[in-house]
């Protein structure tokens, strides 16, 4: 039996063993687990006038990033690795919650040299190191594990999902010719071992996320996101929101209650990008349907500004607490208050 409540018309696939079929077919929509191989080399990539795209565009036009966020009581931990051709990226944050304060190591990596990305969101292995530390993430059969070793950070984790608990995996149209995978899990229990400034910490309240995405995607995007992995009373709650690039026939957005998975509709973020707004203005995320109903209050944020002639990215990912109200497809409303969680806006070239 899964655990996946659908709302609407919404109608969900068997995971395909590869996503692109031999003929060439990419296979779009909501599946009930991972592809196990995205089958690249059928994959028929052609220019705007329909042209086959040169082994160039077919190299370069491909990106890829895998964020993984790790919740216990006293900290926040965000690590992401991003294979964006012309250069490998990525970043490991420890977020202290009591003290508001927020620490990080980074990575550029040119044309992507030592920079490791999984090829499957089944099976792989993605890695950063330098002199500055390491993160290393590895899919085994669906099953995400974490090890990090910087100044602040040692972790060897394993995030394991509730029994029957289903991610959100979907495939979208993107562009002209291309296609973008998502894959995201919340409400992920943490299991292992975690020290910070050499003190062990506790994980029996530890909960994560984790995105996988992957595709020939536009060559600007941008986005808005939005994450929780928290207990709120006797439930455990994930959530995963967003607006700007899954939106061609189906979206990412999805609630998880107890390991349940609760496909939303669209939803819309309104804030403020203007500087004379304060950092810790409020956010409103809502749906025309009324299922959605958040606020967001920001108190600390990880940026990143690049401008690298064919690259840019103007990244803000903030830390925060959520008020509001979801109703999930039972029709049952669950109400958030003062839940610890995360959001991002991001502009991209690449």
């Amino acid at each position: 039996m899964k655990m996946d409540i659908q709302s609407g018309a919404v109608q969900t696939l068997g995971a395909p063993d590869s996503l692109i079929s031999n003929s060439g077919q990419v296979q779009y929509g909501h599946f009930d687990g991972p592809v196990k191989s995205f089958g690249l080399e059928h994959f028929r990539y052609t220019n705007v006038m329909d042209k086959p795209a040169s082994h160039l565009a077919r190299h370069f036009h491909f990106k890829q990033f895998q964020f993984v966020s790790v919740v216990t009581p006293r900290y926040v931990i965000g690590v992401a690795i991003a294979d964006i051709r012309y250069a490998g990226t990525g970043f490991c944050y420890l977020y202290d919650i009591k003290a508001n304060q927020l620490v990080e190591t980074t990575w550029l990596k040119p044309l992507a040299m030592g920079c490791q990305l999984a090829d499957s969101p089944w099976n792989g292995r993605a890695q950063l190191s330098s002199g500055k530390g390491k993160v290393t993430i590895e899919i085994v059969e669906g099953i995400w594990q974490l090890n990090v070793d910087t100044g602040q950070i040692k972790a060897e984790l394993v995030l394991t999902p509730m029994p029957l608990s289903l991610p959100m995996a979907m495939c979208n149209p993107t562009g002209y010719s291309g296609w973008t995978y998502t894959q995201k899990h919340n409400g992920l229990k943490v299991g292992g071992s975690l020290t910070i400034h050499h003190e062990p910490q506790p994980l029996n309240r530890a909960l994560a996320g984790y995105d996988f995405s992957a595709g020939y995607m536009r060559r600007e995007t941008s986005w808005r996101w939005a994450s929780i992995n928290g207990y709120q009373g006797d439930d455990l709650l994930g959530l995963n929101l967003a607006a700007g690039v899954n939106e061609t026939g189906c979206n990412e957005n999805v609630f998880w209650v107890n390991g349940e998975r609760h496909l939303l509709g669209p939803v819309h973020f309104a804030f403020s990008r203007a500087p004379e707004v304060h950092d810790d203005a409020s956010w409103q995320i809502s749906s025309q349907d009324g299922r959605v109903a958040l606020n967001f209050r920001p108190l600390n944020r990880r940026q990143e500004k690049l401008n690298l002639w064919l690259l840019k990215s103007n990244f803000r990912q903030y830390l925060g607490y959520f008020d509001g109200e979801i109703r999930d497809g039972l029709g049952r409303t669950h109400y958030i208050d003062n839940l610890l969680g995360l959001t991002e806006d991001h502009f991209a070239r690449w």
